[in-house]
């Protein structure tokens, strides 16, 4: 039986190839596949404007070749678990 750890990295793997090899390289996101994911898939993201995803973009393409892999998309996973976790300790507070 799968943990409930195990089904959220499970997720996190399933959503990343949900939208990536949409257009180009199915092993990576380029910027409209970026935009539907945080569009789609976060809250934040239909407060989002597009200059905010090109920003986001832009962060997250630590090799500068106009796509985010695996290895960049799991920066921003850590970055949102990390901003979570201090939402969650401020209600603590």
């Amino acid at each position: 039986m799968e943990t409930p750890l195990e089904k959220a990295l499970a997720t996190l793997v399933y959503t990343f190839h949900k939208y990536s090899g949409r257009e180009g390289d199915k092993f990576t996101l380029s910027k409209g596949e970026l935009k539907e994911l945080v569009k789609q898939e976060l809250a934040l993201g239909e407060k989002m404007k597009d200059h905010g995803i090109d920003k986001l973009m832009q962060s997250l393409d630590k090799n500068n070749d106009d796509e985010i892999d695996f290895k960049e998309y799991t920066g921003f996973l850590s970055a949102l678990c990390m901003s979570y976790n201090e939402f969650f300790q401020q209600g603590e507070k």
